[in-house]
């Protein structure tokens, strides 16, 4: 059982024409590596933000969900986005290569303030239920996205519940993680740096799982504030980037030979 995973470190703005042609472009290079499935940052649609246009948003998904299809590349796009309910979720959306829609996970531990009451995303954005999503005949999928791996503890207010091997006891055997981590260059980003790559090395280990994973690269001068990559079971990087400015990678995924 193989997947042909591609992951995309690109600039993510509020700009959403702008991301829908970043979005484009990288679906077409990664039809041209034959990827099954492509992973893009935490509101790499929408921009990282709840104050988005959400028609605009709807619009571009429609034509990012196109150019897929036609390229026969399945999708893990991050976007925020408001669904039918009217409420906004954090994103990460799952599309197979012939465009069928599997349905989306919901950023769930989203950052705030420790005070009471919280301040921050937690108030903007609704969660729904941990959930894994169907990819093929004996590979079963999930998303986290950004806090929902590492529980920063100094960006939550919520428990850290594990939610990686929470999803490995689901079943899970690949978890697509979008990032979208604030950066300043300061002793401090590169010790959040760590802290996040160990957490996806310990957490794939821990849960028996391949991670593949991806941050926005903006501003390109810095460091992202975490790698991009695919992750082994074992914990060890099967392929990364370099830190900086936009960045694509590859990698096929063998789940018959984990070892």
């Amino acid at each position: 059982m193989k997947i042909h995973v591609a992951g995309a470190q690109i600039r993510v703005s509020r700009d959403v024409q702008q991301n829908v042609a970043a979005l484009c472009e990288v679906i077409q290079t990664a039809s041209s590596a034959d990827a099954d499935i492509l992973l893009t940052p935490e509101g790499s649609l929408s921009g990282y933000t709840h104050d988005f246009d959400s028609h605009a948003v709807a619009d571009g998904l429609r034509q990012v969900t196109l150019v897929a299809r036609e390229q026969g590349v399945g999708l893990a796009l991050g976007t925020c986005f408001v669904e039918s309910n009217g409420k906004c979720y954090n994103q990460l959306r799952f599309y197979r290569p012939d465009g069928a829609y599997l349905g989306f996970h919901s950023k769930m531990l989203r950052c705030g303030s420790l005070d009471t009451p919280s301040q921050g995303e937690i108030n903007h954005y609704s969660a729904s239920a941990l959930r894994t999503f169907p990819w093929a005949s004996g590979i079963t999928i999930g998303g986290l996205i950004c806090n929902d791996m590492w529980a920063n503890p100094e960006c939550t207010p919520m428990p850290d519940t594990h939610l990686s091997q929470r999803l490995s006891a689901m079943g899970a055997r690949i978890i697509f993680h979008g990032v979208n981590g604030g950066r300043d260059g300061s002793e401090w980003s590169q010790l959040v740096w760590h802290y996040h790559e160990s957490n996806l090395r310990m957490r794939a280990r821990a849960g028996g799982l391949w991670i593949v994973t991806t941050d926005q690269c903006y501003p390109v001068d810095l460091p992202c504030s975490a790698p991009s990559g695919v992750v082994t079971p074992q914990g060890d990087w099967a392929c990364r980037t370099v830190s900086r400015g936009p960045q694509f990678f590859s990698y096929t995924i063998d789940l018959g030979d984990e070892g």
